[in-house]
């Protein structure tokens, strides 16, 4: 594989920041990785595990020289560091973030973007439940897609474009209110709904002798998996996401109460042509190759 950037720059090791840093050491994508988190313990982490070829001990330290600079904190927290880093970077440098939602981090983000250094949204659409710098691996964005999220067309989103491709994943340009919203349908309402469905279980739990815990099915353990994800970071997405969500949780209610009325009204029929058709829809993700119907979605233990 080719090397797209001479020097890239880790801000947040994470899950993505992490499997960022393992899928560019198995293909050469990158000259050297520098990686910096605000948390000593998971700076500490990131050494003992060789994860970055340099960990430093602060964001300024590891962005001087570096070609790509990958913002991969919080939402909420990254106008704050592209205004710590600003001033350390170099003529020509590019920064992306690997956010969940666009709009806000574009406004957030770019008017501290110096002169002559290029910002260019990027989402990897891919994930797991876990977080933290154990938990990245080199295949995570393989076979995934990429969201390309442009502020400008100069040739820096072109490269970074196959910086994401060298890393395994597909690409599409989105503009940044039509990606808030496709994200809402595909990932963030089904988040929420995950958290609120494990949470009506733990309340049950709590005030009545249901053995909701013990007992629970192959679909509620889905909803547990997601539900696993990191707080911080789905709490700084739905409130920066805010129209989109609200938007289409709306939809969803009404979905949802004319299954309700089905049910009450004993509207087989509606019923079944709606499972149908929902059936269809999870077809079309498996024949697109974006799941598995293997046993715990087809995971296997990986090397980095």
């Amino acid at each position: 594989m080719t090397q797209v950037y001479g020097k890239v720059a880790l801000i947040g090791l994470g899950l993505i920041a992490s499997s960022m840093f393992w899928a560019m050491k198995r293909g050469g994508v990158a000259g050297t990785v520098a990686g910096y988190a605000r948390s000593e313990a998971t700076r500490d982490t990131a050494r003992r595990i060789g994860l970055c070829d340099e960990v430093c001990d602060s964001a300024e330290e590891a962005v001087a020289d570096a070609d790509l600079i990958v913002l991969a904190t919080p939402v909420g927290a990254m106008g704050a560091v592209m205004q710590a880093i600003a001033p350390h970077l170099k003529p020509g440098a590019t920064v992306i973030d690997v956010g969940s939602v666009k709009q806000t981090i574009i406004d957030e983000v770019t008017p501290y973007v110096p002169e002559g250094v290029h910002f260019v949204g990027t989402h990897p659409m891919a994930g797991t439940e876990h977080s933290g710098p154990e938990s990245g691996f080199a295949t995570l964005f393989d076979g995934r897609w990429c969201l390309i999220v442009p502020v400008d067309d100069s040739d820096a989103v072109a490269q970074v474009e196959t910086y994401w491709k060298a890393l395994g994943a597909d690409t599409e340009r989105m503009d940044p209110e039509h990606h808030d919203l496709v994200c809402a349908v595909v990932s963030h309402i089904p988040h929420l709904i995950a958290y609120t469905m494990v949470g009506v279980a733990d309340d049950l739990r709590r005030v009545s002798d249901q053995e909701v815990i013990k007992f629970s099915a192959a679909g509620f353990r889905d909803f547990t998996r997601i539900a696993a994800s990191d707080p911080t970071m789905w709490r700084d997405v739905f409130l920066t996401n805010k129209d989109a969500t609200i938007e289409m949780l709306g939809r969803f209610t009404e979905e949802l109460f004319a299954l309700q009325r089905a049910i009450r009204t004993g509207d087989g029929e509606q019923l079944h042509a709606y499972f149908t058709r929902t059936r269809a829809i999870r077809r079309s993700i498996l024949e697109a190759g974006q799941d598995t119907d293997k046993p715990d979605f087809g995971r296997v233990k990986v090397d980095r």
